[in-house]
Formats: C-alpha cells, structure tokens, sequence
C-alpha cells in the first residue's frame, strides 16, 4: 500500500520508485548505467508487479518465475526493482558498488539474491534462458522465464542461435524481453550492425512476436500479458523501444551514448527532476 494515500500502489508509481532508486544508487558512486535504467524502468515495474510470480521473502522458492539479466551492466536497474520488490532490504541502496556489498557495478548472481544469473559476458542470456526453459520443462513446472537482452545482444551469433533453439524445441513458457534503445558501446545500435526488420526476424524464427513502445505503460502490461496467454506452443518476444534517460528530460536533452555521464552536482538535480515529476 501507499502510505501517501492508502492504496494499492500503481505502477506507474513503482516505475517512478525504480528510477528514483537508480539514480540514488548511481549519485553512490557517481556513476552507474543510469540512461538504461531509467529506460527500463517501465518494463521493469510491469515485470516484477504485474507479471512475475515470486515470493519475495524467498527468492530462490522453487515454483518462481525466473527474471534473467542478461545485460549484466544494467544491474543498477534491477537493484532497484529487487530493493522495490522487497526481495532486498532497502538500507542496501546506499552500499551500491561498495567493497564487500552484494550489489556490484555489473551484476553477479553469486553475490545478489534475484539475481539469476552473472550476464556481463554478452550475448549469452537467451541461450541460458533455452536451458532453464527447457529444464522446467521436464520438471513439468509452469513456471515462465524471462530474459531481458539489449539490442546490442543482437549482433552476437549466440544470440540467433538460441533463438533457433527455443522455437525448435516449442518453448512456450520462454519470454524473451529486447531493451531496444538504438544504443551500444560503439555507436547507435542500427549503425554497428543493422538488425531490421527486426519484428519479422523473429517470426522468421518461429517466435510470438510484438513490438511495442516501452515506456508506454498501459503497451507494456498488454504486451506481457499477450505473451503470457499465447496459445501456441512457441516462445514469445516483446521488443521494447526505449529512451535512454526517460523522466529526466535535462538528460533526455543532451547527447546520449551508450553510457551517458552524470556530472557531479546533477545528481541531486536529477532526483529534485523526479520528485517534481511524481505520480500518486
């Protein structure tokens, strides 16, 4: 509940909760994957407060869903949706990418409770996600997994070949989330190695595909829940067009790059930009 107002928190307002918490965990270091995550954000909240089940108090309970990062430097994004979730206690926002914290820069499944899986070498999160899929499978669980992957992830063979795999082998219980925010370490994602027509490649591939705006809230939970209730016994993708910095428009404004540069003194002004911005 919302101790404002005494209702059901929306998620409109838990989106706006994981970027407010991002951001506070990047003005830690003073530094961190902001622009992605206050992108995310809006697919993050739908994820984890609308879709996913999970026990909080219990991340590793057997029946869960399963949330896959494979973009392993937007950890900062899933921190705050798992410190949101309460599947991490709050005082552990300000040991952000400290000594001996569990929350690390890129992220790390050996250190961070909900954290699936270590994705910092790219490309690899869809083919562990055929894994796990797979392995639910012949445990007759019905239990999802989710794997959310950059654009960036599309230029690695990897990538295509477990693509290939999951609709060969009919997981329908495999959702694949593409963070499409036109951005990589080199250069405009679509520049380095064009993936378009990206909605017809993967139904070239046998995948339940949507394409959709990601920082649309009510787009998001239609989305998510088409492709949780899709019929037919194949895998399932939601390409997500994202904006980098999304809810703080001096960032929105400026130059983005794969890693967008917060100077010292806008932190606090980011997070003054947030509060102005926030919804019941």
């Amino acid at each position: 509940m919302n101790p404002e107002t005494n209702q059901p928190i929306s998620l409109a307002r838990r989106a706006w909760n994981i970027r407010y918490k991002s951001v506070q965990m990047g003005a830690v270091q003073g530094q961190g994957y902001v622009g992605q995550a206050l992108g995310i954000s809006d697919v993050l909240a739908v994820s984890y407060f609308h879709a996913l089940t999970l026990r909080p108090e219990d991340p590793e309970w057997e029946g869960r869903d399963r949330f896959l990062l494979s973009i392993g430097h937007y950890a900062i994004a899933l921190y705050a949706a798992l410190l949101e979730a309460q599947v991490l206690p709050e005082f552990e926002l300000e040991t952000y990418g400290t000594d001996n914290s569990r929350l690390p820069m890129s992220g790390m499944a050996s250190y961070t409770p909900g954290m699936e899986i270590t994705g910092g070498s790219l490309g690899h999160g869809l083919g562990i996600a055929v894994g796990m899929a797979l392995g639910l499978k012949a445990k007759k669980s019905n239990s999802f997994v989710y794997n959310l992957m950059s654009d960036g992830e599309l230029g690695e063979g990897s990538t295509w070949e477990a693509a290939m795999s999951g609709a060969h082998q009919k997981l329908d219980n495999l959702i694949c989330i593409v963070d499409f925010n036109n951005q990589q370490a080199d250069g405009p994602s679509t520049e380095m190695l064009s993936s378009e027509p990206l909605d017809k490649k993967w139904e070239a591939f046998g995948w339940f595909t949507q394409r959709i705006d990601g920082n649309d809230m009510d787009a998001v939970i239609e989305a998510f829940d088409n492709a949780r209730n899709h019929e037919q016994a194949v895998p399932r993708v939601i390409i997500c067009n994202t904006k980098m910095c999304k809810g703080i428009p001096f960032l929105e404004e400026r130059e983005i790059t794969h890693f967008v540069r917060v100077e010292a003194d806008e932190w606090d002004k980011a997070l003054n930009v947030l509060e102005e911005g926030k919804p019941a």
